[in-house]
């Protein structure tokens, strides 16, 4: 598979009330082409994220977006660009981090989570020294990470809301 140089394509979601903020490395080919996270409908991000909120699972990028907000989370990824091979984080090459600065300016973010191992492992390298802010990681949503059922994930997710 061939590598592309990419731009991350959409902006953060948060507003005046997020006080978590949970951050993914940089979006799947699918999320890509739908210009909105987590757009792969293999990805259990909506499932996990509407389980912990007991709330049913949105199906449009507004209603995706509300459930987020009306909850206090906030919604990014460590990376702003990069080079990638399809949607394999394991091929991430020459990162470019986000600038977090607009979402800790706006908001009282008290938590950072991590969606994986690889973005706790980014974010460390190229944001941390910058921000100071620890990241908690919790086990990723992906497809790829099927040694974890929705179910297990739900449970280990809802720490988010202590």
């Amino acid at each position: 598979m061939k590598s592309h140089d990419l731009v991350h394509p959409f902006g953060p979601i948060f507003n005046e009330k997020s006080e978590i903020l949970i951050l993914g490395t940089f979006p799947s080919v699918m999320s890509r082409e739908n210009s909105f996270f987590y757009g792969h409908p293999q990805n259990r991000f909506w499932r996990v994220i509407s389980g912990i909120l007991k709330a049913d699972e949105p199906h449009s990028i507004e209603g995706k977006k509300s459930l987020l907000l009306e909850n206090g989370i906030a919604l990014w990824d460590v990376i702003h660009s990069c080079t990638i091979e399809g949607s394999s984080d394991s091929s991430i090459k020459g990162v470019v981090a986000n600038d977090l600065s607009m979402i800790f300016n706006n908001c009282r973010i008290k938590r950072i989570y991590a969606n994986g191992k690889t973005a706790q492992r980014l974010y460390n390298r190229y944001i941390l020294p910058r921000t100071g802010r620890e990241i908690i990681a919790l086990p990723s949503t992906s497809p790829a990470n099927a040694a974890y059922s929705v179910e297990r994930l739900i449970q280990l997710w809802s720490c988010i809301l202590k």
